[in-house]
């Protein structure tokens, strides 16, 4: 073959660079594979409810002042535009 490798090299080496791949990836904090959480400027975060909808009332609303998308201090009397209902 053109690089150098012949079949059976190639299929005899890939079960051990899956196992690699595998073990680097359990070695890699969930947190660090988690998305990232947005400004709240992003999506227009107000400290106040809009049209009948407030952060308490959303599903990405985690108790008692936080999001699972929006960072920094949410209050559950707010809203934004990812508003989503629980």
């Amino acid at each position: 073959m053109a690089n150098g490798y012949s079949r059976r090299e190639i299929l005899e080496k890939t079960p051990a660079c899956l196992a690699l791949a595998m073990l680097t990836l359990a070695a890699v904090p969930r947190e660090a594979l988690a998305q990232q959480k947005v400004a709240k400027s992003m999506v227009q975060y107000q400290d106040s409810p809009k049209g009948g909808h407030q952060c308490a009332g959303c599903s990405n609303f985690a108790g008692p002042a936080s999001c699972k998308v929006v960072s920094g201090n949410i209050s559950p009397h707010g809203w934004c535009s990812i508003w989503t209902p629980k």
